[in-house]
């Protein structure tokens, strides 16, 4: 996306060599391509540096979390939404299991998201795996809430990211609350929530805050409680 930045830059400085020389319509057109992509560049930094944590604090704010709850984060990479839920949950734990791949998410790794704890003063609250969402480490019913934040689409087969979302529901208790983010397969999220007994299921876009460019890379949220047993 960097790429797409300097691109946009070299757009506009060619709009305007183009202009000096008289060439308005080159001009023009320049400077219309380049103006698109630097909005596209602007939306995929807002929805890095700032649209995900607003979404995700209002998402959290949405469970009336009553703050000793154990919440899992699958994915949970450098940690955005696992500290911000740590914040939470004063008596409470959040869990974290990732495969720690920089594939993912640059930066990926354990020792990252323990300082990143430290910072947020929060690493008295947190405990991190190594593992994959498709076979989860955990007990049957373990926790009272499970979330996952643009992480589930990084499974490259289809029965893969189904298998992550039945894991999901084996270990949320009866009755948990469950919240999935995602881009581009949450389609298929439902239908297997749906499947496997999910109740009060909903879906929406969480708005311009989370296009990544635009808003044909929008991003949806799953909200679902665990089948009641």
């Amino acid at each position: 996306m960097l790429m797409l930045g300097v691109l946009a830059v070299g757009f506009l400085l060619a709009a305007v060599a183009n202009a000096l020389v008289g060439n308005m319509i080159p001009a023009w057109l320049t400077l219309l391509v380049g103006l698109v992509m630097a909005a596209q560049f602007g939306l995929f930094l807002h929805a890095t540096r700032r649209g995900k944590f607003r979404a995700w604090d209002a998402l959290l704010d949405d469970l009336g979390l009553r703050g000793d709850e154990r919440l899992l984060d699958l994915g949970c990479g450098r940690g955005a939404v696992l500290l911000a839920a740590a914040k939470r949950l004063p008596e409470g734990r959040a869990v974290g299991i990732d495969l720690w791949r920089s594939v993912d998410q640059s930066g990926n790794n354990m020792a990252t998201t323990e300082r990143n704890a430290v910072a947020e003063n929060v690493a008295d609250r947190i405990e991190l795996h190594t593992g994959n969402m498709t076979a989860l480490p955990f007990r049957n019913d373990e926790f009272d809430v499970i979330v996952s934040s643009l992480a589930i689409h990084n499974i490259k087969a289809s029965a893969g990211r189904a298998a992550a979302v039945r894991e999901a529901l084996r270990v949320l208790r009866p009755g948990g609350h469950l919240v999935l983010v995602d881009i581009g397969r949450t389609g298929e999220y439902e239908t297997t929530l749906t499947a496997n007994g999910a109740q009060t299921l909903t879906a929406r876009s969480l708005g311009w805050q989370l296009w990544w460019g635009g808003p044909w890379t929008k991003t949806r949220a799953l909200t679902a409680a665990a089948p009641s047993g």
